[in-house]
């Protein structure tokens, strides 16, 4: 293993959700100000991933702000500005980059929602009641 992929490695990040296109996230940001510091929540659609397992790892999230207007920034993965990252809701897609999304407005930027089926039992609980029997 080479000098810098030895340093870098020591300084990724091993809780990060699984990400994907489309999903629906907020990331959770460290600005700092002069010389005080804040956290600064972007909520958004993520458009694209690049390389998820290296330290160069970045994702591009984009959301709708005021008037319609499309604000989208970029984030590393790995760096210690992103506090955490929340998933809020997976949508179907079938694309990896979702470039598409910039040139659409209002009901036409919609993404459909994944669906998950919320108390259907799982093979553990279906084990768990079978052997209770």
């Amino acid at each position: 293993m080479d000098l810098v992929a030895a340093l870098t490695k020591s300084q990724l990040k091993t809780k990060l959700p699984e990400l994907k296109p489309g999903d629906r996230v907020k990331v959770h940001s460290r600005i700092v100000e002069g010389d005080r510091e804040r956290i600064q929540v972007f909520q958004g659609t993520v458009l694209r991933l690049r390389r998820e397992k290296t330290a160069q790892a970045n994702m591009t999230v984009r959301r709708v702000a005021t008037h319609g207007i499309g604000v989208e920034r970029t984030f590393n993965l790995h760096s210690p500005r992103v506090e955490k990252i929340e998933v809020l809701g997976h949508t179907h897609v079938r694309r990896a980059q979702l470039y598409y999304l910039r040139g659409r407005s209002g009901k036409a930027a919609r993404l459909r929602e994944k669906r998950s089926v919320e108390g259907a039992p799982t093979a553990e609980t279906e084990t768990a009641t079978t052997e209770t029997e």
